[in-house]
């Protein structure tokens, strides 16, 4: 990685920084990402019928089973040395946020301890009526059918965000606060495509802030961004913290 002097000095005089992950982060984990072709009994459905309120409202039991099939294949990935890389940089820094277009939770399993979750987390579950968090534990078995709400007893669905679905104001306003607030931005394998969040870059180049991508392919921020470098961000992000000193 060739970084210019000035870059490198931006780096190194940052307080503020901002990592902006999507869904390549996490590809490089071996999480598929969203679009990516469906394998088995799901070849034959488009994720994008699968993952809004309307098709869990018809048919809660096939969303259910599909969200069973993508965490199966979420707990089998685990954080690479990209993710480590930002946790580690979260220690040298006073303010370091991770804003993330990812549901997987690998951040935080890696060690980063500030992470917006703009799109939800696989992981939890939510009233589909009342939209708490359930705690309760899936029963053993409840794969087929989603199971109830223990206070309002309507189905339980994934605390991801779908089609049609705002993001969650409360991590969304944190975003915006910090891409406004940093010296410094990241901006590592997302596509630049899904909107709002694909405009947490812009923000901050718009405020003065470094904004460096990290992406196999170019996007549609590329011939904006301070600069940019092609590659995976577990070889690339280890490089650039070094950088850093």
């Amino acid at each position: 990685m060739e970084l210019d002097e000035e870059i490198r000095e931006r780096l190194r005089r940052a307080r503020s920084v901002v990592a902006f992950t999507g869904a390549g982060m996490s590809a490089e984990s071996g999480v598929p990402t969203f679009r990516d072709a469906q394998t088995g009994l799901w070849q034959r459905y488009d994720p994008a019928d699968l993952a809004t309120p309307e098709a869990f409202e018809r048919d809660p039991g096939l969303v259910w089973r599909w969200y069973s099939w993508r965490r199966e294949r979420v707990a089998a990935a685990a954080p690479h040395a990209g993710h480590r890389a930002l946790a580690e940089w979260e220690q040298r820094v006073p303010a370091f946020v991770v804003a993330t277009q990812n549901v997987d939770g690998l951040h935080q399993q890696a060690g980063s301890g500030r992470v917006l979750e703009l799109h939800g987390n696989i992981h939890r579950n939510i009233c589909s009526a009342e939209r708490g968090v359930v705690t309760e534990p899936v029963p053993a078995g409840a794969d087929d059918q989603p199971p109830r709400c223990p206070q309002c007893a309507a189905p339980v669905r994934p605390d991801v965000v779908w089609f049609g679905e705002a993001l969650p104001e409360q991590a969304w306003q944190a975003a915006i606060r910090a891409a406004g607030e940093a010296d410094v931005l990241l901006s590592i394998g997302t596509s630049g495509l899904v909107q709002p969040a694909a405009s947490i870059p812009l923000m901050a180049l718009e405020q003065g802030a470094a904004v460096i991508e990290i992406n196999p392919e170019p996007t549609p921020i590329t011939e904006r961004v301070t600069v940019s470098f092609r590659g995976p961000a577990a070889e690339l992000l280890p490089q650039l913290l070094a950088a850093v000193g």
